[in-house]
């Protein structure tokens, strides 16, 4: 990691809430990979991280996302997700991804999650509804990381998310964010419309002047009622975003985070490996948030330690995908995909009832399972960290 990035994570965030995301997030976080390893060791599962989905309302409609606002909104009741958050810590999982819609459209979340003083929550957010005061309230609770969602600048921006002056409203929420000195996020999904912008050293200076402490690049999934498959990358796109992150590891001054690969440069699915799972706001047990088909409820009465480790449908899931891919089934296997589903029976979770029709209609798009293309970890601290931490599970054999 470069000199800049230690600098700006020593000097600029509050000192408690610079201890919350080491040690919460941090030391808490690799406790939990050790104590997911150890469970699989012994033919147990659960997941070592939990996203949740708390609403599906939103304030913007984005090309490609899988979420369908309802009227009334769906959410998940304050009181079950506080049980949910107290289950996995009886396991030892202390990381969250919170997830919408946008989160923070979801009455009494702060409420919730300040109960929880030992856990790490990420605030997955489009940004514009952070003003001062929300930010002031994430500092007091101090264990919330705001991951701001940036999908290109202006222009592209209002196209993306499907609103006027997104990006000015998105700073904005930024801006409230380095004011309050909160260890802050960026991240965006890379397409075709914005990968010259975003995917540059350029883009990567501005979002630290800005205050990003990390940026966390995804791929553009062609997923929902929208999906937009022509924004899909194609393989020389991808290959170059995987050497981008690579060489930018070690001069940025943010940290750069992804979710693809592993120390050696190869693809692995977080929710083929069985790093992480979804709960959607009907209570849906999904294996991943674009993947909408669940045969698990958690209103179903099964706690959750019995709800991961009797459900035949995850661990066919995950058995399919390995045997399939170790890049994203969603991509290069939609019609494989769709007949799992139909095979198990499983349930619709959008909330639109057209999942299989969509999936239908998906063609195939490259995925970043790129075999004899791989790009190893330069890095020797993202190596060591990937290697140990997060994605060492022996997956795919």
């Amino acid at each position: 990691m470069s000199a800049a990035l230690i600098k700006r994570m020593l000097t600029e965030p509050d000192k408690r809430l610079l201890w919350k995301f080491s040690y919460n997030f941090g030391y808490k976080g690799m406790r939990s990979i050790q104590k997911f390893q150890t469970r699989i060791k012994r033919g147990e599962y659960f997941p070592a991280f939990l996203f949740l989905s708390v609403t599906n309302a939103c304030n913007l409609s984005c090309q490609g996302c899988w979420v369908s606002p309802s009227n009334p909104p769906k959410q998940i009741a304050p009181g079950t997700l506080d049980n949910i958050i107290r289950e996995c810590k009886a396991q030892g999982s202390y990381f969250f991804g919170i997830l919408g819609g946008e989160p923070l459209l979801y009455d009494g979340l702060f409420n919730v999650l300040e109960k929880h003083p030992d856990c790490y929550f990420l605030l997955f957010t489009n940004g514009t509804l952070i003003t001062d005061a929300v930010a002031k309230e994430m500092r007091r609770i101090g264990n919330i990381s705001p991951l701001i969602s940036i999908e290109g600048l202006e222009e592209v921006s209002d196209m993306r998310r499907g609103g006027n002056r997104v990006y000015e409203k998105t700073l904005a929420g930024l801006a409230a964010c380095r004011a309050n000195r909160l260890v802050t996020g960026v991240c965006t999904s890379v397409c075709k419309s914005n990968i010259d912008d975003l995917a540059s050293e350029k883009f990567i200076n501005e979002a630290a002047a800005l205050g990003a402490h990390y940026v966390w690049y995804y791929i553009y999934r062609p997923v929902g009622p929208n999906p937009v498959p022509e924004l899909a990358l194609d393989a020389q796109q991808i290959t170059a975003l995987r050497r981008f992150i690579v060489d930018i590891r070690l001069t940025a001054p943010v940290v750069v985070v992804d979710a693809y690969w592993d120390d050696q440069g190869r693809a692995l699915c977080p929710a083929a490996v069985g790093i992480a799972n979804h709960i959607s706001p009907d209570g849906f047990v999904e294996p991943c948030p674009p993947l909408q088909f669940a045969k698990d409820n958690i209103g179903d009465g099964t706690g959750l330690y019995d709800l991961f480790n009797q459900s035949e449908f995850l661990a066919k899931f995950r058995s399919m995908c390995c045997s399939t891919t170790q890049g994203c089934i969603i991509m290069e296997h939609p019609q494989k995909l769709a007949e799992f589903i139909r095979t198990e029976g499983a349930t619709d979770s959008s909330g639109r009832g057209t999942l299989l029709n969509e999936l239908g209609r998906t063609c195939a798009s490259c995925s970043h399972h790129q075999p004899g293309r791989e790009i190893p970890e330069r890095s020797r601290a993202y190596r060591f960290a990937k290697k140990n931490w997060f994605f060492g599970f022996g997956a795919y054999g």
